[in-house]
């Protein structure tokens, strides 16, 4: 995610690439050749000339030219690292999951407003331009899933403590754009199975919304299963579908032939970045992407995995 985030700094128009942070040594060279990711955004090699190269996150913060940091580290990381960054100063830009759960969410926020600071979780999903045809507003049911192998990158991903699992990790995209559609749902039931140690976390959960539910399902399947995502959601006007890999969403409206909604080639990446650069020059928290909700995508994505175990 490191090197997907640099790509987009370097093709922003509001942002500019001021310095790298990495203990190896290869990457602050430029050589991404061994990083990869479910939508192979990475490349082999970058060209960091006149970017700054720092080993350690405080050589970054005491760096008088920086306005900004933007955090990918693992999720355990977030909380330490996005406090350190506000507290030097600096706005903050901080890689999904916000942090492991509520108590480190409420820290950042503290801090953010401590320090008045921008701060922003990088829920990047909301700029997608799949996922930005959907607007606010009831449904008569919908249906969020995301799926892949477990990652080969990044041993950390296994390990709980440090990612959360592969249903927090994943799913939490999906969480999250539930709530920015729909709100504050009533509760969530669920199923599933986990095994970190064999790279399998699952779950098929159901939000209830009173007069309709959300299900949200997926996570880390078995074998070398190929990532996707996609949605269905039914509303009185007709029905969005959209799935990875088959272009534009698709809109199924009431007696009329099915369509594509058009998108712009946006990068969602940039256009994340291009929103936080825009936040920061005006001195405004973001209001499409606040902490707050990313912090409250956290609680109902910790609700959704405690949920699978009451039913086991």
């Amino acid at each position: 995610m490191g090197v997907t985030h640099v790509k987009a700094v370097r093709a922003s128009s509001k942002a500019k690439l001021g310095a790298v942070v990495s203990s190896d040594d290869r990457k602050l060279a430029g050589d991404f050749s061994e990083v990869g990711g479910n939508l192979d955004t990475t490349s082999q090699r970058i060209d960091l000339t006149g970017v700054a190269k720092y080993r350690t996150l405080d050589e970054a913060l005491a760096d008088p030219l920086l306005d900004a940091v933007d955090l990918c580290l693992p999720t355990h990381l977030h909380a330490p690292y996005a406090i350190a960054a506000l507290r030097a100063g600096k706005h903050v830009l901080i890689e999904k999951p916000l942090a492991l759960n509520a108590a480190e969410c409420a820290a950042i926020e503290e801090e953010a407003r401590r320090a008045d600071r921008i701060a922003m979780c990088a829920q990047v999903l909301r700029f997608f331009p799949m996922y930005s045809v959907l607007s606010p507003g009831p449904a008569l049911s919908a249906r969020f899933r995301r799926r892949c192998a477990a990652p080969a990158w990044g041993a950390w991903l296994k390990d709980k403590a440090k990612s959360g699992g592969g249903v927090f990790d994943l799913l939490i995209h999906d969480v999250d754009t539930m709530l920015r559609l729909f709100g504050e749902p009533r509760g969530v039931a669920a199923t599933g199975y986990e095994n970190l140690k064999a790279g399998i976390d699952l779950v098929e959960a159901q939000f209830d919304y009173g007069k309709f539910a959300v299900q949200v399902s997926g996570g880390w399947h078995p074998g070398r299963y190929p990532f996707s995502m996609e949605y269905t959601v039914a509303r009185d006007e007709g029905t969005y579908e959209y799935r990875f890999g088959d272009g534009d969403p698709v809109f199924y409206g009431m007696g009329a032939e099915p369509r594509r909604l058009s998108r712009p080639e946006a990068d969602g990446y940039r256009a994340q970045i291009d929103y936080f650069a825009e936040c920061v020059s005006a001195g405004v928290q973001p209001d499409f992407c606040p902490l707050a909700e990313s912090a409250n995508a956290v609680r109902w994505t910790l609700e959704m995995e405690e949920a699978r175990w009451k039913r086991a």
